[in-house]
């Protein structure tokens, strides 16, 4: 009999399964505000060089007059953001006065910013614009950096030392660390204090799901694996309201981080994964956490039935040829694990690459930041609807591979549509990173089912990474567009297409009971 069973016997999805999963489900929720914090801690507001130091004061007072001497315009009439004159062309201020030739310095005495939708960020605490504007980009990729490590090591970690463990250390890391970033006075400081808060995130997101997932019977694995992907998309949607309602980017940082210490309380009351337990030995610890459940479930006589060996039955048939270490190179070692680990790590890098590559800068779309932010976070719901639907009846395998193929497609097709109409633009590229946030979500789940559990998070981890890895490359692939503005579409679209093709050759696991060993995968 599968363990699958045994839940059903205790309950099925009941009290403790709803309980249970929305607990995990809230902490990913503002996980999903850090992931895109620095579009608004980030923002780069109008900005122009301030004028010669030892200007008079009488000068500086005809600001409208002043700002016209001393700062040429660029080609759309706007004031140059990184230039001024050498000296004030006081002839400018007629108006349409021109001085052809006249000489031009970089911004000896800093900029002066518009303070009017963003009264601080990064980028004005520490100048990061004109040869300081790469830094703004490095501070994102060194998050991602922390990513990237942190699905390294969480994913082996979670494997030795169980899920909980590394999913409470995770809350008071981010906690702790995301707090340090909004109080340390410097960009070295926030540089590695956001390195500390990425890490948290692999560690975070693949624990909650390992957990929902191996505490859940078979018929609610994809309702509760979606219900992450919706917990995400309410992330964004809180984000964008409290960006807008809190504008310096120190309370902003600080408002989504002190949360994390009250989950890192209330984790402790989290029962660790019941197949971790019985694959390691632990059947005592295991067999008082199922009886827990079943009195939440109203089943406590059935619980009271357990015993050890009834427990151990129902995965005794896994239970014989289960190691508890593994490494990364089970993910290669055997043939049907090998396939699945290579085509994962082409979809999660395709996906993650293509769909930072759309999120991770908002105000290229010349609209209210906020709105765009809370346009990408909406367009995820009925994209996820529709994700649900197909999931449930027609399959894990057919909803991932359509979903990237459609994504890629618009991606594509989205470079076709004039510069002049940004709304448009906007529109397509939201239905765009809607289906890419569904096939992510998709893939989550799949990645879970496919994974036997003596090394689902090893193997969790180790896709995660390559998505992360797609997250560094993302702003690489942007760049190509100083080359070719067709560049960066047609990377995302091509490899996010790429990746629904490679996950045609992946089998099937809709309505099918998750696998406990290596072995048993094999046999399947």
């Amino acid at each position: 009999m599968a363990f699958t069973d045994l839940l059903d016997t205790l309950g099925g999805v009941g009290r403790f399964q709803l309980i249970y999963t929305a607990l995990l489900l809230v902490p990913c929720s503002l996980l999903a505000c850090h992931n895109f914090l620095q579009n608004f801690t980030a923002a780069v507001p109008p900005h122009h060089c301030r004028g010669p130091a030892n200007a008079t004061l009488a000068a500086k007072n005809d600001s409208e007059g002043w700002l016209r001497a001393t700062v040429p315009l660029d080609q759309a009439g706007t004031p140059e953001q990184c230039q001024r004159f050498a000296d004030p062309q006081w002839a400018l201020r007629i108006p349409n006065a021109s001085i052809p030739g006249a000489a031009t310095e970089d911004c000896m005495d800093g900029w002066v910013y518009d303070h009017s939708v963003f009264p601080a960020t990064i980028v004005t605490e520490w100048d990061l614009v004109c040869e300081a504007r790469s830094l703004r980009d490095l501070a994102q990729s060194i998050y991602m950096a922390g990513v990237l490590l942190g699905a390294a090591v969480f994913g082996g970690l979670s494997d030795r030392l169980g899920r909980k463990a590394p999913l409470i250390w995770s809350y008071l890391q981010l906690a702790v660390s995301g707090a340090a970033t909004a109080y340390f006075g410097s960009f070295s400081a926030y540089c590695a204090f956001r390195f500390l808060t990425g890490m948290t995130f692999s560690g975070i997101i693949l624990n909650s799901l390992s957990l929902v997932v191996e505490w859940m019977p078979t018929r609610g694995r994809t309702v509760a694996g979606v219900l992450l992907g919706f917990s995400f998309t309410t992330g964004q949607v809180i984000l964008a309201t409290v960006a807008y309602l809190i504008r310096p980017w120190r309370w902003l940082q600080f408002s989504v981080s002190a949360p994390f210490l009250v989950f890192f309380l209330y984790s402790w009351w989290l029962p660790e994964s019941p197949r971790w337990l019985l694959l390691h030995g632990k059947s005592q610890l295991a067999l008082q956490n199922l009886r827990k459940v079943a009195a939440i479930n109203g089943r406590k006589e059935e619980g009271e039935r357990l015993t050890k060996e009834v427990v151990s039955s129902y995965i005794q048939s896994e239970f014989a040829s289960s190691r508890t270490s593994s490494s990364v190179l089970d993910l290669f070692r055997t043939p049907a694990i090998r396939k699945v680990t290579c085509c994962l790590m082409i979809v999660w890098f395709s996906n993650s690459v293509a769909y930072y590559g759309l999120a991770m800068d908002l105000q290229k779309f010349r609209l209210s930041i906020y709105l765009v932010q809370a346009l990408f976070g909406v367009i995820d719901i009925p994209a996820m609807l529709v994700a649900t639907a197909t999931m449930i009846y027609v399959g894990r395998r057919a909803t991932v591979a359509s979903f990237l193929i459609l994504a890629g497609s618009m991606v594509i097709a989205n470079m076709f549509v004039p510069e002049d109409m940004q709304i448009l633009r906007t529109a397509q590229a939201a239905l765009g990173k809607g289906c890419l946030a569904s096939s992510f979500i998709c893939v989550y789940l799949f990645t879970g089912e496919l994974y036997p559990t003596e090394i689902r998070q090893m193997g969790m981890g180790f896709a995660s990474v390559n998505a992360r890895l797609g997250g560094l490359a993302a702003p690489l692939v942007t760049t190509l567009g100083e080359i070719s503005p067709i560049m960066p579409p047609v990377g995302f679209g091509a490899t996010s297409i790429l990746a629904g093709l490679a996950i045609c050759l992946l089998m099937e696991t809709r309505n099918m009971p998750l696998v406990e060993t290596i072995e048993a995968m094999e046999r399947r």
